[in-house]
């Protein structure tokens, strides 16, 4: 785990690369992944517009930004992604603007598709979800937790209405981005700054 942890990180780019790159994409009628088709490359341009927008409209609550200020031990947000993912680009410019509070928590980001053992290494429920960020101790790294593929409340919503329909029906999928444009990146920031109290008890009294 070791060496795929740090094979990983060493090929790992920055939230300003990997928007640069998507941007890039966009233009360019591409998307990142192994499969090229219409239909993600369309996802990869409706993403590169809500991340801009996110990056601009984000605000995070006073509470949390002083628990975030407050976080002393150096951590690194290791976080497995595509171009195409929609909870991502939800979920990607809420984790930058975090880490942009502290500079003890370095934010970087691979793509699934080319590190396939990292995904394997951390599914969710059997699943290769995304996006998945693993939370590093930037000195030894270990693995101290995960988080991810999406905030604890959507999560919640998902898995209601999986048990009652059986699957994800399109409808449902635009309810729920419905969910994270009301929602304006509260749940996240709470989920990460609630992480942040455990690793780091003191952040929160």
């Amino acid at each position: 785990m070791d060496t795929l942890i740090k094979n990983s990180l060493d090929k790992s780019i920055s939230y300003q690369a990997y928007r640069d790159l998507i941007k890039q994409l966009a233009e360019n009628s591409s998307t990142t992944g192994n499969e090229k088709t219409e239909a993600l490359v369309n996802y990869t341009k409706l993403n590169d517009r809500r991340m801009k927008r996110w990056d601009k409209t984000i605000k995070v609550n006073d509470e949390a930004f002083y628990k975030i200020k407050t976080f002393k031990d150096p951590i690194t947000w290791l976080t497995i992604t595509e171009s195409w993912c929609g909870d991502a680009a939800h979920i990607l410019p809420v984790l930058n603007k975090v880490a942009e509070l502290n500079s003890n928590i370095d934010f970087k980001i691979v793509l699934r598709d080319e590190n396939p053992e990292l995904m394997d290494a951390f599914l969710t429920d059997g699943n290769k979800a995304i996006p998945k960020v693993i939370i590093l101790d930037s000195k030894t790294g270990d693995v101290l937790n995960t988080y991810g593929p999406r905030p604890s409340e959507a999560s919640n919503y998902v898995s209601r209405f999986k048990a009652k329909h059986g699957k994800l029906t399109p409808e449902f999928k635009e309810d729920l981005q419905h969910w994270y444009n009301t929602d304006k990146g509260q749940n996240i920031i709470n989920d990460l700054t609630d992480i942040l109290c455990e690793l780091e008890p003191n952040v929160c009294l």
